[in-house]
């Protein structure tokens, strides 16, 4: 299985807040902004939101002096000892922020093995996950989730899990042809959201957007109530701009 490497925004100010970060982590002793502009070739006018970000996530603290110093979450994600429970307990602090930010329920999922896993969520009485009434893992055709996660493959893998899979009629919404879903996969633009209305499950709305870390297809997804469709694609785009965090703790 191929992967189809097609950069987003959120994949750009990952890379980009990486750039900067390795370069706050070879002065131990702190560095400006203004030098790790320099160092790290990036605009001042880009740096500033993305040291925002490094200091809101804990990977970089400005000292009394103005400098930037390595935070304690870098340290955590970097040691070897525990990193995948500090990296789950990482995801999850921004899950529950993201979900609070955009008024849904959030989820990351990964393909996995050749399947769709659903690895983390984050939900609240007042934005419910979705009941998983049929299991995700055959029900990729019909989700947000599952349809941004084949759009990451090429179009062998799109075809092998198809094959795999019945693509069964869940709603009067769902597409059933694999004829008609392989052409629209093929036509999702990267940088726009995956939609699924009312698709896999009447009464609910999703979007889920890309987060490859290298080798690894995962997505980032929100789902909300039928009644509140008319957020989904500020929400959806909210989701896309905060996918950043999500990559570079993967990355890290």
């Amino acid at each position: 299985m191929a992967l189809q490497h097609k950069p987003t925004a959120p994949h750009h100010s990952a890379q980009d807040a990486l750039r900067a970060l390795e370069t706050v982590t070879r002065h131990t002793s702190g560095v400006t902004d203004t030098e790790i502009a320099r160092l790290s070739g990036l605009d001042r006018e880009r740096l500033t939101p993305l040291l925002r970000m490094l200091r809101r996530e804990g990977y970089v603290e400005q000292t009394a002096d103005g400098t930037y110093v390595t935070g304690e979450a870098l340290a955590r994600l970097g040691s070897a000892h525990g990193r995948e429970q500090a990296l789950r307990e990482k995801l999850q602090r921004t899950l529950d922020r993201l979900r609070d930010s955009v008024g849904a329920a959030v989820y990351i999922s990964r393909y996995v093995d050749g399947e769709v896993s659903v690895t983390q969520y984050a939900d609240s009485p007042a934005t419910p996950k979705v009941n998983e009434w049929v299991d995700f893992r055959v029900s990729a055709h019909a989700t947000a989730v599952g349809k941004s996660l084949l759009t990451q493959l090429d179009h062998a893998g799109r075809r092998d899990h198809l094959a795999r899979h019945k693509m069964a009629r869940l709603t009067s919404r769902t597409i059933t042809s694999d004829k008609l879903l392989l052409s629209r996969l093929e036509s999702q633009p990267p940088t726009v959201p995956v939609l699924d209305l009312q698709e896999y499950a009447v009464g609910t709305v999703c979007a889920a957007v890309p987060i490859t870390a290298g080798t690894a297809v995962g997505c980032l997804a929100l789902s909300l109530p039928v009644e509140h469709a008319h957020r989904l694609r500020r929400a959806a785009d909210e989701l896309n701009r905060s996918a950043a965090p999500v990559l570079l703790s993967m990355a890290i």
